[in-house]
């Protein structure tokens, strides 16, 4: 054969070769297509209109919503919002994403000095980490609900977000750091005091002076909105030679010192030892670098005894006479009378609550937005603020008693959740519901501070207040001794729970030097308990997503029941905030 007959004999094979491939993938794609198309006829066969127009207005059934859908693969941050029904997104549009957006810029506008709000968010890496996280917050915390819970829910992170702006708002306006280090009206007329130290005592000069818990802003709140904020605060006490194994709600505290990452806003300081010595470390840390008048106020950790109890009421008198000789402004009982008094008006309501909570299932609030409202408004004291919402969440509560709604249709299990949360992962409760039907009613740090503040003699007011500051988050119930610490028993019968989510807390000697007799009582009392490690703010120890395993392991092994939204029960969101 001669090469050029060769050649055009394989350039005809090659030609018939392609001819055919093209043949081959006509018929392919006529098959997808033909499958395509007969997919889509079946969908038009099978699809319920009906159910579309009811998804579309009400929103899907729990167990059709996959929430987990929602997330960016391995982020837990939104790809949108969920669609909860037309009234309901409607609502969180207009009441809750728009509503709290507008209203934190009126918020920093009314504040002592709005310009500030800039120089401060630029000055200090915990504003900047959180304040545009802030919703972020809210559609975790608020994920999946629905109607009344939505509603009431919604408004008590709103009254945590105002008074968070106010608090800071004051701290900037007062900052001699944001001053070039002048000292200006709102420094000397501001109180800067521990977190764990309540504002109620500093009602007899809220018509002279304001106070500002320092961590508060810095550490406790923005670890909830944002789980990275306080992790180099952490390693940065520990580079200074501090060991791993204290609190590290301590070791971040001061960690914000070391990196001078705080506002000076006061020519005072007052301290307390919430709960244990690793806060009176803390203390020390901050006077070194504060370097002016301090006041430590500690609180016993077991305070049954009379004359214990007599000591705590002689040093809360020493305080007031600490801030009035180091301000210049007298003690007025007058003003700590309309304080205490409008305070106990949040008590009866929060126990309207609990009644509510305990006996009946129509409580609209969730265990997230309930614990941490609880916990904010009892440290901050009387404000304007916890007001407004208290009367908005009222309407929405006495509707849904007088209407008999059921708020929280899927429960399948009502849990109290003991000892102290994970800061990092408080919203775990919301997606515990979501996934598995757990609702946290009641948690423990919402039952402290439970003492009215009677105001009929000054002798009187005195003994209440430091019952209520002896009453502190994890002071009676963590650290106070175990007949407080098993209180559990009693308020899972007040509250009529089955089921115990037992916070563990890694780094506090407190509650590991107990957990043994909690074993026993558990197994004595065949009570169902989940015991969740973690280390408070620090989420590197046990990570949210290790969090959310140990509960559905516990639940499908021993509980043998299986999700209502298969999509929760895996995702990663160690990215997200």
């Amino acid at each position: 054969m001669s090469e050029r007959t060769f050649k055009e004999t394989a350039g005809e094979r090659a030609k018939a070769a392609k001819n055919a491939a093209k043949a081959a993938a006509s018929k392919l794609r006529h098959a997808d297509y033909k499958k395509a198309a007969e997919s889509v006829r079946e969908k038009a066969r099978t699809f319920d209109i009906k159910k579309a127009a009811r998804d579309f207005w009400y929103g899907k059934p729990h167990e059709e919503r996959r929430l987990g859908d929602l997330y960016i693969g391995n982020t837990g941050l939104y790809k949108h919002r969920e669609w909860r029904g037309f009234k309901d997104t409607m609502y969180y549009f207009h009441m809750i994403w728009l509503y709290n957006y507008v209203h934190m810029v009126t918020d920093i506008l009314s504040g002592d000095d709005p310009l500030s709000f800039f120089a401060g968010t630029m000055r200090y890496r915990w504003m900047g980490q959180t304040y545009l996280t802030v919703m972020h917050w809210f559609d975790r915390g608020l994920e999946g609900l629905r109607g009344p819970a939505l509603a009431a829910s919604a408004w008590h992170y709103r009254g945590m977000t105002n008074e968070t702006i106010r608090q800071f708002m004051r701290m900037f306006a007062a900052d001699k750091k944001l001053h070039g280090g002048k000292e200006n009206k709102y420094w000397k007329n501001t109180i800067a005091h521990d977190e764990t130290v309540s504002g109620n005592i500093f009602y007899p000069w809220r018509d002279v002076m304001d106070d500002v818990a320092l961590q508060m802003i810095p550490y406790f709140v923005t670890c909830h909105v944002n789980n990275h904020t306080v992790l180099n605060y952490i390693d940065a006490m520990q580079s200074i030679g501090l060991p791993a194994d204290p609190c590290p709600m301590c070791q971040a505290e001061a960690g914000i010192f070391v990196l001078d990452d705080y506002p000076d806003y006061s020519p005072v300081m007052v301290t307390s030892n919430e709960a244990c010595d690793g806060s009176v470390a803390t203390s020390v840390i901050q006077d070194w670098f504060l370097n002016r008048p301090l006041f430590a106020m500690p609180q016993p950790m077991r305070f049954d005894d009379p004359l214990v109890q007599k000591h705590c009421q002689e040093e809360i008198e020493e305080c007031w006479k600490f801030v009035e000789e180091q301000t210049g402004h007298p003690f007025n009982w007058e003003e700590y009378k309309k304080h205490a008094e409008s305070f106990n008006k949040l008590t009866d309501f929060e126990h309207e609550k609990w009644d509510v909570a305990a006996n009946t299932p129509y409580y609209p609030i969730n265990g997230v937005a309930q614990a941490l409202y609880r916990i904010y408004y009892s440290q901050d004291g009387d404000r304007p603020i916890w007001h407004f919402v208290d009367a908005h969440v009222r309407k929405i509560m006495n509707k849904t008693v007088k209407n008999k709604i059921v708020t929280f249709p899927k429960t399948r299990h009502r849990a109290i959740a003991w000892s102290c949360a994970p800061l990092y992962y408080s919203n775990w409760c919301t997606w515990a519901y979501n996934c598995w039907g757990i609702n946290t009613i009641i948690n423990m740090d919402s039952l402290m501070f439970d003492q009215y503040l009677r105001t009929d003699t000054y002798e009187h007011a005195l003994e209440d207040l430091a019952t209520f500051n002896e009453l502190a988050p994890m002071r009676s119930m963590a650290v106070g001794g175990h007949e407080h610490i098993f209180r559990l028993w009693e308020f899972m019968e007040k509250f009529n729970c089955d089921f115990v989510v037992m916070y563990d807390q890694l780094q506090c000697k407190g509650m590991q030097g107990i957990h043994g007799m909690f074993e026993d009582e558990f197994r004595k009392r065949n009570i169902h308990a989940v015991w969740v490690p973690h280390a408070l703010p620090d989420k590197r120890t046990v990570s949210r997503k290790e969090i959310r395993k140990i509960i559905s392991d516990y639940m499908y092994t021993v509980m043998h029941e299986e999700p209502l939204d298969p999509s929760l029960v895996d995702f990663d969101d160690s990215e997200s905030w």
